[in-house]
């Protein structure tokens, strides 16, 4: 997606997607990070929190995914946190009733000083402090959201698992200099698969993501990849290859624990 400021518009747009996704085929759906809001003021991101199980975007994605008949990965939403000037940055996942099945809150808050561009995510973000994943028609699936991606421990602490989900808003910059390194080194090392929507394009306001959508294979081979602008990207899952990669090199069994 290409998100701007205008809730509904995005929600519209996030709708015609899954919608396309599911007529494709396709049994689980990812959102990018921040789906229904780039390119507004702090000010906006904290107006539109929601607090657990209330809230119009929640029910968005609970209506998307009953409706659709998906699994659906809901990009991030903002949600209420304890300190009352800031925000969780939080993934939920629906079930194709539209129950809520799993929610998991960005641990790492990105920060960047490069030439004019200048972010700081712990101005108005609270921190997640727990690793998620949880079990599925599609197997165990593990979450994590964008700046994430940079720290493997996070993605150690989730176990073994047979699909890592990944919605991001990498800026442009850092994106062409690390995304797609990134993404096939947490499949290998996982030797799993990894799905990884983004936004992707100029959005109202000036701001550029690398986009790049991808979906990683455990043997780190590009199945799927979206560049910019709004689609799809789809692949299929299969038991069978992770478990080729996991007998052909048993890295997984090969680890120290403890180390």
């Amino acid at each position: 997606m290409v998100s701007g400021p205008q809730l509904a518009a995005n929600l519209e747009q996030a709708d015609r997607l899954v919608a396309a996704a599911a007529a494709d085929g396709a049994s689980l759906v990812a959102l990018p990070e921040y789906f229904l809001l780039v390119g507004a003021s702090d000010e906006a991101r904290l107006a539109a929190r929601e607090a657990p199980d209330a809230g119009p975007v929640q029910q968005f994605l609970s209506d998307c995914a009953r409706r659709h008949g998906v699994w659906l990965v809901g990009g991030s939403i903002p949600m209420f946190a304890s300190d009352p000037n800031k925000m969780r940055n939080a993934c939920l996942v629906f079930d194709d009733s539209g129950r809520q099945i799993a929610r998991y809150d960005k641990m790492h808050l990105f920060s960047l000083e490069l030439g004019a561009e200048k972010y700081d995510e712990s101005r108005t973000i609270e921190p997640g402090d727990q690793v998620v994943s949880f079990d599925s028609p599609f197997g165990r699936i593990g979450l994590a959201i964008c700046y994430d991606l940079r720290f493997p421990e996070l993605f150690r602490a989730l176990g073994e698992v047979d699909l890592l989900v990944l919605p991001s808003a990498f800026t442009e910059v850092t994106g062409r200099a690390h995304w797609e390194l990134l993404l096939r080194a947490r499949a290998i090392e996982n030797q799993c698969y990894l799905l990884a929507p983004a936004q992707g394009g100029l959005h109202p306001g000036g701001r550029m993501t690398h986009g790049n959508s991808m979906i990683v294979d455990p043997w780190g081979e590009l199945l799927a990849r979206l560049d910019k602008g709004p689609g799809i990207a789809a692949a299929a899952i299969d038991p069978a290859r992770i478990a080729q990669v996991r007998k052909t090199l048993p890295a997984l069994r090969h680890r120290f624990p403890g180390l």
